[in-house]
């Protein structure tokens, strides 16, 4: 599957609610596929008293419920249907779920795409790598 392709899932999962308390829900989708093949998706929940987490966080949660940890590609799309980069947070946590995560395809504006590795460069853990 390509990134394009990717989108298109991410954006088809975008359907904001927003919550009497002045949250949202469902206004930013991802997608990503693993090397296997299989795509598994999430929406951002931002809820108030900071309570939520990014539409990666879930479609990462996704994916590892299925005993899957390699991404091969992973995009986020605003409910505008611009991409979104990941947050550090996101950036940090796609590294951490596999090891070969550091090396996977993200998404970017304008149709560009880069490697985890060149997003979240001078790793904190690098001492501990092989």
């Amino acid at each position: 599957m390509n990134m394009a392709e990717l989108y298109e899932v991410a954006k088809s999962k975008l359907s904001t609610v927003r919550t009497k308390r002045n949250g949202k829900m469902g206004h930013v989708a991802a997608a990503l596929v693993t090397d296997k093949g299989n795509v598994y998706t999430g929406v951002a929940l931002d809820l108030p008293s900071s309570i939520g987490f990014c539409a990666e966080h879930s479609a990462i949660a996704s994916m590892v419920t299925e005993n899957e940890y390699k991404i091969d590609k992973i995009i986020a799309v605003y409910e505008t249907g611009e991409i979104l980069p990941p947050c550090g947070r996101c950036r940090e946590l796609i590294n951490q779920v596999g090891d070969d995560n550091y090396y996977c395809d993200i998404g970017l504006p304008d149709n560009r795409s880069l490697k985890l590795k060149d997003l979240l460069p001078e790793r904190w853990d690098a001492k501990y790598l092989i």
